[in-house]
């Protein structure tokens, strides 16, 4: 499907009874669960996959995990779908000199929409609108002042799609967080992540990580306790792991001082994470959720709160020990630095005795072994003398942590 035709289609009125309740998209195979409840083929599978045993939108604990095929929903979105590819076709294409003219008339979803496909048309037609310093800060008051969901989600598609070039970031960051309109855009950014299509939400969570590019701005975002909460929420949407990648980037990005991060601890972003960790999903779509679940555990372990709320959580300092060397060597640092900070720094024994029960010091030996940043391979050594003390009875006592061979695990 051509890139401008797929922006068009976001813009159709879908009926909510063919949306799936956890993905919000137009369902390709749509089943129904014991409860009645009808989601994407897809979507729900990832759900129960993750160990869930209730319905997701009404949380009734499930008598059977049994989808069955929906094949009248099915044949209506079929019949649907062929009526709405009839029946629409894409905004008309539009000169430069319309663009502008839009960009100085009052924004509508029709001129919006317009404009997107505009955008979409050529790499010129988004460099007109990309270096339109006048377009950029129209864009931006709009999103400030308006009420309408649906123009504030047009607007950040505009602002993803721009994003890319050159200057577009240091200009949004401008516009957005040294101006009049602070306030009033971090507020539309909230309303889109309480309101908004998952689609939305994702790429609002981008332009926020996108924008915080310094300590000022990073408080700025943080500061608002609202937009911080909801970040958290996204984060923690366990079916879509795009939407929690974008939650954890933005996370990571603002959470800067100690008391943004006890917030997020008292949110519970510990369990939270734990809970993804402890998953048992090893795919490549995975890694890169698992990545920033490691570096924002990272982060919290840098306060007192934070440790303490780790070493308190059994599924996160687990989950950290079986992710090591599975994901990627970003991630197994992370996880090292983490378990050196609750069981070194802190020197905690409930979590040394948790990573030890769970065959903590083979998996940082074999860290400690490969091809990992001095500081990393230096926490390693710390650890296993920590831990040696907590393993009576590993058959690694006898090796030492030179050693080339090890016992594989």
């Amino acid at each position: 499907m051509a890139r401008g035709k797929r922006e068009h289609q976001l813009y159709v009125t879908v009926p909510s009874l063919f949306r799936c309740p956890i993905s919000m998209d137009v369902m390709k195979s749509p089943v129904s669960l014991s409860t009645g409840v009808t989601y994407d083929r897809s979507s729900i599978e990832k759900w129960l996959s993750l160990g869930h045993k209730t319905c997701p939108a009404t949380m009734q604990t499930l008598p059977s995990t049994h989808t069955t095929p929906n094949l009248t929903l099915r044949r209506l979105i079929h019949l649907w779908l062929s009526q709405a590819d009839a029946s629409q076709t894409s905004p008309s294409p539009i000169s430069k000199q319309q663009a502008a003219d839009i960009i100085n008339a009052e924004f509508e979803s029709d001129s919006l929409a317009k404009m997107i496909a505009f955008i979409n048309a050529s790499e010129e037609n988004l460099k007109f609108v990309a270096l339109s310093n006048d377009a950029i800060s129209r864009f931006v008051k709009v999103f400030a002042n308006s009420d309408a969901i649906r123009i504030r989600e047009m607007i950040v598609d505009i602002f993803d799609l721009i994003s890319r070039e050159n200057g577009v970031r240091e200009r949004l960051n401008r516009l957005i967080l040294e101006s009049d309109y602070c306030r009033d855009c971090l507020s539309s950014f909230t309303s889109i992540l309480q309101k908004g299509s998952a689609e939305s939400k994702v790429k609002s969570a981008k332009i926020l990580n996108l924008i915080a590019v310094n300590p000022e701005s990073q408080r700025k975002i943080a500061e608002n306790l609202g937009l911080l909460y909801e970040l958290y929420i996204l984060a923690n949407t366990e079916a879509n792991n795009s939407a929690v990648e974008a939650g954890l980037s933005a996370l990571l990005a603002i959470s800067t001082s100690r008391p943004v991060k006890k917030e997020l601890i008292r949110f519970g972003i510990v369990r939270t994470v734990g809970k993804i960790l402890s998953g048992s999903d090893y795919s490549s779509a995975v890694r890169a959720v698992i990545e920033k679940a490691c570096a924002i555990l990272e982060t919290v372990a840098t306060c007192t709160e934070g440790r303490g709320a780790i070493s308190e959580d059994a599924d996160c300092v687990v989950g950290i020990v079986k992710r090591l060397m599975k994901c990627s060597g970003a991630a197994t640092e992370h996880g090292i630095t983490v378990l050196w900070s609750v069981c070194c720094l802190a020197r905690d024994r409930v979590a040394q005795e948790k990573v030890a029960e769970v065959n903590g010091l083979t998996k940082v030996l074999v860290v400690m072994q490969s091809d990992c940043s001095a500081g990393t391979r230096q926490m390693c050594g710390e650890l296993v003398k920590v831990l040696r003390a907590k393993t009576t009875k590993s058959n690694l006592a006898p090796y030492e942590t030179r050693t080339t061979h090890i016992t594989p695990y």
